[in-house]
């Protein structure tokens, strides 16, 4: 008789959540927002389970330095509606100068599950800075094994 393998399932608190930080200075957006995503998510860990959240939280610092390939700070742009009859329109490259976090944020929160209870609490361990300053030195982060190295 051959021995069966088992599968485990993570359950809630069951998994310990370390804290990194990633420098996202010269970083493509999306290169680096997938990474964060899959780290919040806790894809990169062997006892990922879909429906548990096992991943870490993650710190990123110098979101105004990251980069875009192309011409897409000028292309691109991000539209909204704010209750007039028109739509607003931004380009990255605006927004980019107005409010440096917003591209990592929503670059990262477009790439976890859609609408539940989860993406909410995962997008919830995200922290994004604009300059290299975090309030997050008592959770003693260590450097992400991905981005620029940052300590």
């Amino acid at each position: 008789m051959v021995a069966q393998q088992k599968t485990t399932v993570a359950k809630p608190g069951q998994v310990e959540q370390k804290w990194y930080v990633v420098d996202a200075t010269d970083c493509t957006l999306g290169r680096l927002a997938s990474e964060i995503a899959m780290v919040l998510m806790g894809k990169h860990r062997p006892q990922y389970t879909p429906h548990v959240d096992t991943g870490e939280y993650v710190i990123v610092i110098n979101a105004e330095k990251v980069k875009m390939s192309g011409r897409k700070l000028e292309h691109r742009h991000y539209t909204w509606y704010n209750g007039y009859h028109r739509q607003k329109i931004e380009s990255y490259g605006e927004r980019l100068e107005r409010k440096p976090t917003d591209l990592v944020l929503l670059a990262v929160k477009r790439m976890l599950p859609k609408k539940n209870t989860l993406a909410r609490h995962m997008l919830g361990k995200l922290k994004v800075y604009a300059g290299s300053e975090h309030p997050h030195q008592a959770q003693s982060p260590i450097p992400a094994p991905f981005g620029n190295q940052a300590s």
